[in-house]
């Protein structure tokens, strides 16, 4: 465990690195990240273009989203330069319950076809282990360089800070559009106006405990970008601690506890309450416009990268 972070190739060595970006002094709506701040941020690449975001786990492995990567895509060839670390991907692990229709299970690995070197500007984050709790109101840090806004996109690492939103309260906010259950978390503002958007899917939602950022979400879906009780809605990593080591055998990642407190809590709303939900909603008249959890747009010129990958090959 005292191994050098350049030469760091052991799960004990991941796990007294991770989430601490040596950078980092503490989207929609957001600003411009700082460079280095965040050392895992992953961008993906198909072609040419960045298709979504992704986090370093290790030295080997990228963890991303599966609508991602639902189609396959031709080979594909970049080069390192002073600002960008390439690699290209040679292998795409979609979970296997993973269900297009209800966004459920929305979490992908992405193994690298060599390792990269940890510096300050790449680093591991660490992952939300089995049995994290994350209240409504916890502070979340979510990065990206998706748009700004409905069709308007940046070539800046963005980040942006958001309260966690409880289950209980994101399954009445979208009771009647999207099924909200367990294996995800919410995290958003009432009034609107901040969000993950198209183009930061696969990337990370992160929250700090102590020294440490741990990743508690995977960018995954939501209705629109930054309105108003729509919170964005995340794959919840701490349910795929188990998944995640039956597929990374070697040099596992860093898995910590987080631990929260607040009035709504991450369990399972009753029938009861989404019963409640669905008729306050129709009462209300709301008109629902349905879309898909695809939050995905291409968009070429950027800064501030520090690893990008190049999908190669996806499983089937």
């Amino acid at each position: 465990c005292n191994t050098p972070p350049s030469v760091c190739v052991t799960s004990c060595c991941v796990s007294s690195v991770c989430g601490q970006p040596p950078l980092n002094t503490r989207i929609v709506g957001g600003q411009p990240a700082p460079e280095g701040a965040w050392p895992w941020q992953v961008s993906i690449h198909r072609g040419f273009g960045h298709i979504c975001g992704g986090s370093l786990i290790n030295n080997l492995w990228v963890l991303s989203a599966a609508h991602c990567f639902q189609r396959s895509v031709p080979r594909a060839a970049m080069k390192d330069t002073e600002d960008i670390t390439a690699r290209t991907i040679v292998e795409v692990i979609n979970h296997e319950s993973y269900n297009p229709s209800t966004n459920d299970n929305d979490i992908a690995l992405l193994k690298m076809a060599s390792t990269v070197t940890f510096t300050n500007y790449i680093r591991p984050v660490c992952l939300a282990a089995s049995g994290s709790t994350f209240h409504a109101g916890t502070d979340s840090w979510i990065t990206g360089w998706g748009s700004i806004g409905s069709g308007s996109k940046r070539t800046n690492l963005m980040e942006v800070e958001m309260p966690v939103v409880g289950n209980r309260k994101c399954k009445c906010d979208y009771a009647g559009v999207f099924l909200i259950n367990d294996n995800m978390i919410c995290a958003g503002l009432e009034a609107g106006g901040k969000d993950s958007c198209q183009g930061d899917s696969g990337g990370p939602m992160v929250s700090k405990q102590n020294s440490r950022w741990i990743q508690s979400g995977v960018v995954s879906f939501g209705r629109g970008c930054a309105l108003p009780n729509n919170p964005g809605v995340y794959a919840r990593v701490s349910r795929y601690q188990s998944w995640i080591n039956s597929k990374i055998t070697e040099n596992q990642p860093g898995f910590i506890t987080f631990t929260s407190s607040g009035t709504d809590s991450d369990l399972s709303a009753s029938y009861e309450l989404i019963h409640t939900c669905l008729v306050f909603v129709r009462a209300r008249g709301r008109a629902w416009s349905l879309l898909t959890s695809a939050r995905l747009e291409l968009y070429m010129p950027f800064s501030h990268v520090t690893l990008v990958v190049m999908v190669a090959i996806l499983n089937t």
